[in-house]
């Protein structure tokens, strides 16, 4: 007796069920609409009123602003970095008379806004400026530039100290214990094994910092230093046209743009050894 087996051919796949149109739906596709007609009429607003003549004479000012910028953050964060590990190292310490101080600042930083910092620096350190002079430092703090450069590095410390105390305490506790049955210094296994461990996982929230920094920064226009916001500033004060903020804010998109996509091409070559 021999049997016989029929293969069914495959079958198309069962039409998916109609979704009902539902008032949450309803709503969306108006909210939706309303947010589509509303950028259409900005962007013909803008063609409408586009100035060639104001571009070409605030272009070269914006690109000083731009380099302010730059600078300043980049400064910042540098510095900060410095100042954080240290400070990081306070956070973990056992030792109170090392943790209390270092919480305190931390806290201190992290929960009060950056632009309350800068007028404490700014302004506050200015009401002493007797006792500046006499101690040599009015030189420093007599300059805009210099208070935005100090403030930002000690409003970035605080942050980047946090990040890497958290980078550091998520390292697996064998990698101390096999670092230590090799008999390796405290020193070496902390530089050469735990911290470019830390600062992969520290690596995403770093980006986050470096981003928000230069998004922070344009506070300093209003202590009389010229980055991009400083300019757009007084490019509107002479022409009370809205397009100087239009063409500030695409820059800044552009630069912050600019960062993710940079980092997110560092993150992924520097953890492609993680991916499997």
């Amino acid at each position: 007796m021999s049997v016989v087996t029929t293969l069914l051919p495959p079958q198309a796949p069962p039409p998916a069920p109609a979704r009902p149109y539902t008032l949450s739906r309803f709503v969306g596709s108006a909210v939706l609409g309303i947010w589509l007609a509303l950028a259409v009429g900005i962007f013909l607003t803008v063609v409408d009123g586009w100035d060639p003549a104001k571009f070409s004479r605030y272009a070269p000012n914006y690109l000083s602003g731009l380099g302010v910028t730059l600078l300043l953050v980049a400064l910042s964060i540098t510095l900060g970095a410095v100042v954080s590990l240290p400070l990081a190292f306070a956070r973990m310490s056992n030792n109170k008379l090392l943790s209390w101080p270092a919480y305190a600042y931390v806290y201190f930083f992290r929960g009060t806004p950056l632009l309350t910092q800068l007028f404490l620096v700014y302004y506050g350190l200015g009401s002493f400026s007797a006792e500046l002079k006499a101690m040599g430092l009015w030189g420093f703090f007599r300059d805009a530039w210099n208070c935005a450069l100090l403030t930002f590095t000690l409003n970035t410390a605080a942050y980047q100290a946090e990040i890497l105390r958290g980078a550091i305490e998520s390292v697996p506790r064998g990698q101390h214990e096999g670092a230590a049955s090799l008999g390796l210094p405290g020193r070496v296994t902390f530089f050469k094994i735990i911290l470019p461990q830390a600062l992969i996982v520290a690596l995403r929230p770093y980006g986050n910092e470096i981003i928000l920094m230069i998004k922070g920064s344009a506070i300093v226009s209003i202590v009389t230093v010229f980055d991009l916001m400083g300019e757009t500033r007084r490019a509107f004060s002479r022409t009370f046209d809205y397009q100087t903020y239009l063409w500030a804010a695409l820059l800044y998109l552009m630069i912050v743009e600019l960062m993710r996509n940079v980092w997110a091409w560092l993150e992924a070559r520097l953890t492609r050894h993680l991916k499997r």
